[in-house]
């Protein structure tokens, strides 16, 4: 999952940074309101975290402008304010969690994978598809209980294209979301083509998989 963190205490950013990366998840760190709103108009992430307290600007018109446009980003608002006042206010323009610092790096990952879970619809750690079941937060994945070896960018796609069900994923998508932008540049390349198909065999030896439709010259897709 792609994750910006907009936060203006650069010790704090990188603590935060680091707990995430080792916890698989790409991320970006911008400090202040105009690099914020220019990586959100840019491209397109899954989870925003977000300081209110920010050298140019107040986080809440980085949420105010989030919501105009994308409304499928989850964001979580970090501050020091913990004032009633605020979290009410932040809750009413759209957020979708409040931590007051200072918090537990534990307790933000498992709200940051809690509302991410719950914006695509989901309350369960497992999900199930077609008799297979992805142990998000353990990264397994087995057919009837028997355990399948996946790769780490492999259960990634696979992870992603399950959340996103019945929804064309594009490469590029693919790309900004398990990669982060670094593969931009190369997005119509067949290096994504080369790990959905080595995914595909894996799976395809416990079941049909005739549900991870490929759509041509644009993606990919899970129908459940």
């Amino acid at each position: 999952m792609n994750i910006l963190i907009v936060e203006d205490n650069k010790e704090l950013a990188v603590e935060v940074y680091d707990f995430l990366i080792n916890g698989g998840y790409i991320c970006k760190v911008v400090h202040n309101c105009s690099d914020a709103l220019e990586e959100i108009n840019s491209n397109d992430y899954d989870a925003m975290l977000l300081d209110l307290g920010l050298p140019d600007g107040d986080g809440f018109e980085i949420l105010k402008a989030v919501r105009k446009t994308k409304s499928k980003i989850a964001v979580i608002v970090i501050t020091a304010r913990g004032e009633l006042d605020d979290r009410i206010n932040g809750l009413h323009l759209g957020a979708d969690d409040y931590l007051t610092k200072p918090f537990a790096l534990t307790e933000l990952s498992a709200r940051l994978f809690a509302v991410i879970r719950r914006m695509h619809g989901y309350t369960l750690n497992d999900l199930m598809v077609h008799g297979f079941c992805l142990q998000l937060q353990d990264y397994k994945i087995s057919y009837n209980d028997i355990a399948i070896s996946l790769t780490k960018k492999e259960f990634d796609i696979f992870q992603y294209l399950v959340l996103n069900k019945n929804r064309v994923i594009t490469r590029l998508q693919l790309t900004e979301h398990i990669w982060g932008d670094i593969l931009e540049v190369n997005s119509d390349s067949n290096f994504i083509d080369v790990h959905v198909r080595n995914l595909r065999k894996k799976l395809d030896k416990h079941t049909d998989i005739s549900w991870f439709e490929t759509v041509r010259n644009v993606g990919y897709r899970i129908n459940v």
